[in-house]
């Protein structure tokens, strides 16, 4: 499969993209080896009704998936990657603490790594924002992925914090860092 990047666009994603975004998601974040392999078809279904629940709710909610779309070679255009913004409360236990955008699940297929597709879906989140009125974004990142930690670095993203080291020791997961990067509007 082959792509041309001047061809990469960021739209909004609709519930008839549902089977290529589980297919990118999929292939991202669950290895096809070992045990995950037997398990694949469960986790893609799970992943699937999440998905169509939160594109059905989203016109309800605080929450926005955009998805990346390449012409292939033959010229259809490909899904490619996706991201998801949502707002969350600063503080689970005030009632009314301020909400701060959220990046999360931003994924794209292995074939149309770095040739800014990521970094096209980035600034399609940080314009969001800041239609939106925030000055802040936010995602979480492992420690051990350092291509996504490459990513996030260029893209001017600096760490705020990370979680306990007894918290990834006794569950044996690398450490999650929290990201951040403050916005400004380009003149």
């Amino acid at each position: 499969m082959s792509f041309n990047s001047p061809n990469l666009s960021v739209r909004s994603a609709q519930l008839s993209d549902l089977t290529e975004l589980v297919e990118v998601l999929a292939a991202s974040f669950y290895p096809r080896n070992g045990l995950t392999r037997l398990f694949l078809p469960v986790l893609r279904m799970g992943v699937y009704e999440d998905l169509r629940y939160r594109l059905r709710s989203a016109s309800e909610s605080s929450y926005v998936c955009l998805v990346a779309t390449m012409t292939l070679s033959s010229g259809s255009p490909s899904l490619v990657g996706t991201v998801e913004i949502t707002f969350r409360s600063t503080s689970p236990f005030q009632f009314r603490s301020l909400p701060y955008p959220y990046l999360s699940n931003l994924a794209v297929q292995l074939e149309a790594r770095r040739q800014g597709v990521a970094q096209k879906l980035l600034d399609r989140c940080e314009a969001i924002a800041l239609d939106l009125g925030f000055q802040d974004l936010y995602l979480h990142v492992l420690e051990d992925n350092h291509q996504a930690r490459q990513l996030y670095a260029k893209a001017g993203y600096q760490a705020k914090q990370a979680d306990s080291f007894w918290h990834c020791w006794f569950l044996r997961q690398p450490q999650k860092l929290l990201l951040h990067k403050r916005l400004t509007r380009p003149f």
